[in-house]
């Protein structure tokens, strides 16, 4: 391999890494947010770290809270009910305020209903209920 082309892989590999710690820094944010999510990220940073770092891949699925929500997605067993009846009253409930007393531009109302609508759907619709699948109603 040449010299460049590890210079290359090296700075791909640190971008890729200080991505990862960007999305774990808006993903601790998102626990304290409403409306900011927490496990997409962390999910995202899982992603961005198996490809340019293992271990911090191995620390964050280690984290108590969120290794096993991001395990649980790789494997495709969705989310428990209870927290998707967190998630989509998060939403609702930032959504609501948001457009109420924060925003005052009609368009970005629209914009805000508009993605809240999306992810409220994205939910309900496309996530897996983790007692559907496993049996456990």
């Amino acid at each position: 391999m040449s010299a460049a082309k590890k210079i290359l892989t090296k700075a791909k590999k640190a971008t890729l890494t200080l991505l990862g710690f960007i999305c774990v820094v808006i993903g601790i944010i998102g626990i304290v947010v409403p409306g900011l999510p927490t496990t997409v990220f962390m999910i995202i940073a899982a992603w961005l770290f198996s490809i340019s770092n293992p271990r911090f891949e191995k620390w964050l699925l280690g984290l108590p809270k969120i290794g096993p929500a991001v395990s649980n997605f790789r494997e495709g067993l969705g989310m428990p009910r209870r927290a998707k009846f967190f998630a989509l009253s998060s939403i609702f409930i930032f959504t609501a305020l948001a457009t109420t007393l924060i925003i005052e531009n009609l368009f970005v109302r629209l914009l805000v209903v508009g993605v809240a609508i999306v992810g409220i759907w994205y939910i309900l619709v496309r996530v897996p209920t983790r007692e559907k699948i496993t049996g456990r109603n």
